[in-house]
Formats: structure tokens, sequence, C-alpha cells
């Protein structure tokens, strides 16, 4: 039997492994289409600021590692351009063929409006591979730009606006909706904006770029340029080959991560899962599910009867140091999504404030009918991924707030009050929930 997987990221690599665990006598191949694997693209930022110094400490393994430790047949530069599940087996732009038994897609997703006037101009840049990451660095260093402009208030484009900004750049942010950090939240985007502008960092909503000049965009005068919106998942070569997407435009999946095509399995970025709080399918791309989903769809190609439940949407970024970490739903998204929420927002110390605590603010979003909750966000210096964990635990487990408010979390003055920020916050929607 062979197995191949289209793409040796997150996803594509975490399949392979798992399903060589699976069965150690399985033909595996690997085929990616860049020249390296296995990198932590969400270093990328931080290599651009300089505090990672040399971008090989994003790799975490090279193809030699797989054919040797792993017995693993890991092909770069392999572009696959179709698949012929009729046949078995995919195309190679080389016009090479590789045969397959059972098919791993995890192609990812792209950014960058490629399609935007302008954006071909030497000073425009994407942040998604380690060529991306290197050209900008280069730029910065031989070019000293003065000026940035970045399009798109998403994670990447807060975190290349914190870089470039580290770097001495005065920085311009453009953002289509009305809302940062990819989540309708009108506090949450006050928050960012507040940090942003605090390390001089101008962030515009509403904005829509139509092209791209070679020194404005919009009208904001910049030396540089960096597209950090647009992602959409690759999935071309998929629904060439008859694979069905869902309503986010993804890969539809079970929760086996099979596609409709009996024996093809796609994972990651390109690939749609189901949001635990509707039940429905949906379309988060995080480094996080790729690699859990990935590991589910290796060992069900490999023979196991293995299932990935789903996601509650978890994440967390940096923005000068302020944790910005969200779960679920906010109180629009959450009516949007058939919801009667109740919400309740709090700012109380981390720790005790006689041991230099600091503010943190928490949001909890419940439904009305069943208590349950449906969404929160912690906005912090101290101690924001952590709190924002137990809430994606409760939403995992269905926890309703009356049972989230009788939590038993630890408590010792350098690290928590004795009523953490987030029970604190339950306690006040409980009595929303009663009014």
């Amino acid at each position: 039997m062979a197995l191949v997987v289209v793409g040796g990221v997150a996803a594509g690599l975490s399949a392979a492994a798992r399903a060589r665990r699976i069965d150690p006598r399985l033909e595996i191949v690997v085929l990616e289409q860049g020249p390296v694997i296995s990198y932590g693209a969400c270093g990328l930022p931080y290599f651009v600021e300089g505090r990672v110094r040399e971008i090989a400490e994003l790799i975490a393994y090279t193809p030699e590692y797989f054919r040797k430790e792993r017995n693993i047949d890991v092909r770069t530069g392999a572009r696959v351009i179709a698949i012929s599940h009729p046949r078995r087996e995919v195309v190679l732009e080389s016009g090479a063929k590789v045969a397959y038994e059972k098919l791993i897609i995890a192609t990812g997703a792209r950014g960058g409006m490629p399609n935007l006037p302008g954006a071909q101009l030497p000073h425009v840049f994407t942040l998604y591979t380690l060529d991306d990451a290197a050209r900008m660095r280069r730029f910065l260093r031989e070019r000293r730009p003065k000026s940035a402009v970045v399009v798109g208030a998403g994670y990447i484009g807060v975190e290349a606006a914190d870089a470039l900004r580290r770097n001495g750049l005065r920085v311009t942010i453009l953002e289509r909706s009305a809302h940062a950090l990819l989540r309708d939240d009108a506090g949450l985007t006050a928050a960012v904006r507040k940090q942003l502008e605090r390390h001089g960092v101008e962030l515009r909503t509403g904005v829509v770029v139509t092209a791209i000049e070679p020194d404005r965009v919009a009208g904001v005068p910049c030396d540089m340029v960096v597209l950090a919106a647009g992602f959409q998942p690759n999935v071309e070569i998929a629904a060439a080959a008859g694979i069905e997407l869902g309503p986010s435009g993804a890969i539809r999946t079970d929760d086996r991560m099979e596609t409709n095509l009996r024996g093809v399995f796609a994972a990651g970025d390109c690939a749609e899962v189901t949001h635990l709080v509707t039940g429905r399918p949906t379309w988060i791309p995080l480094g996080t599910t790729a690699n859990k989903a990935g590991r589910v769809a290796g060992a069900c190609a490999a023979g196991a009867r293995e299932r990935f439940a789903g996601i509650v949407g978890t994440s967390i970024v940096s923005v000068f140091g302020m944790g910005f970490a969200t779960t679920g739903f906010s109180v629009a998204q959450a009516r949007a999504e058939g919801f009667s929420p109740a919400v309740a927002r709090i700012e109380a110390n981390s720790r005790p404030r006689y041991y230099q605590g600091v503010k943190t603010m928490v949001e909890l979003v419940a439904d009305r009918t069943t208590r349950r909750l449906v969404g929160g966000s912690v906005i912090g210096e101290d101690g924001a991924a952590g709190r924002i964990d137990v809430i994606a635990t409760a939403l995992q487990t269905r926890m309703r707030v009356d049972e989230f408010e009788q939590l038993d979390l630890a408590y010792s003055p350098p690290f928590t009050p004795v009523w953490d920020p987030i029970l604190i916050a339950a306690q006040q929607l409980i009595k929303e929930l009663v009014a």
C-alpha cells in the first residue's frame, strides 16, 4: 500500500509521522512544492523583528531526517498540479506521476492578494513562507525604509506591524472591516487599537485597498507594504478532482478527515472541521488545528479508527507584549449563529495588588436559553494564555456558566489572586443571566 501526502508542513508531516507509527511497513511519500519542510510559520514575524537571529532556527526537520529516521520519502520541489482518483495517481508539474492507494491533501492556504494592482512591486511583501521573511528582513537592512503600510488587521497583520515598528518604522494598518483580529467585537478592536497607538502604530478600519502605488496605499505614504489579507484555502486541485467543498470554500471532511472520495483525506488550512459550539462546519486556519487534524488523517489513512471531534477556535496573539486571546464567539458572532447571548466584561488584577498585579480584562459570553458558555476573550500582559485555555476547555465540554464559576483553580500570590479574573467574570455573567 502506498500513502501519498500532498503538502509537507504542519498537517502533512503530522499525518505522515502518525501513519508511520500506525503501520511501520507502509510506503509513505510526501510531496512538497516548496524548497523546505516542517518550519514554524508562526515564528516568521519574530525573525523579521530580529528576535530570531537565523532563519534556520525556524526549521524543525529536514527531508533527510524523515528519510533516515522515519522511513518517509519526502520530496521537495514537487508541485502537484492534478489528482486523478480513478487512476489513483497525482500528476506533478514535471510531468511525473505518483501512484497512491490512500491520499492525504494538506495543501494549506494562501494570502497576499496577488491580483491586487501593484502587488508585484519590489517594495511589497507577504509573510507566509521562509523566503517571504528572509526577503523582508533583507529589505529592512539594505533599504532602510522609514514607513510601512500593513494591509489587514488579522493575526499576521498585527504581528507584522509589531515587528516593523520594533525596527523603527512608522506603521499604519489598513483593515477592510470594522474589526481587528478577525473577530466581530467592538471592545476587542478598541483594545487592540489602544495598544497599537500606545506604541506608535495607527489602525484604520473600514478602508478598502484597491491598488498599491509606488509610494502610497489608500492615500497613506509608505516605503514598504505588507499584504496580510485575502487568506483562502488552496483547494483548486482538490475541487478539480471531484472533491467536495464545504460552505466556507474549504474541503469538506468527516470526523475521520475523509473527503467524499473514499480513501482521500484532507487536513490543515485547506480543510473544514466541526465547530464544537455550533456543531456546524467551520474554517479557522490555525497551526494547532492543522497538527491535530493531520494526525487523525494520517492514522485513518493507515487503517486506524480515530476521529477529530472539532475545535472552538482558540487563539492568542501578542501585540507589543500584550496578550489578546479569544475562543468561541463574541456577542455579535453568537447572535449571528442563532444564540441568545448574555455577556459580562470585567477588569481585575492578574495577581494580588501587593504582588505587582497588572490589570487583565475578561469577557465571557453565554447562551441565555441553555446557560452554556459560547465564547470568551482575555486581554492582559500576564496569564492570558492560561486563562483562555480554561475558557476553551469549558466550551469544549459544553460547560454551563454555573459550573464554570465553581471551578477549582489554583491560587498563590506569585501567580493568581484568590478569585481569578475568569471566575469574577463568571459571577458577573450569572447576574446578567438572571436580569
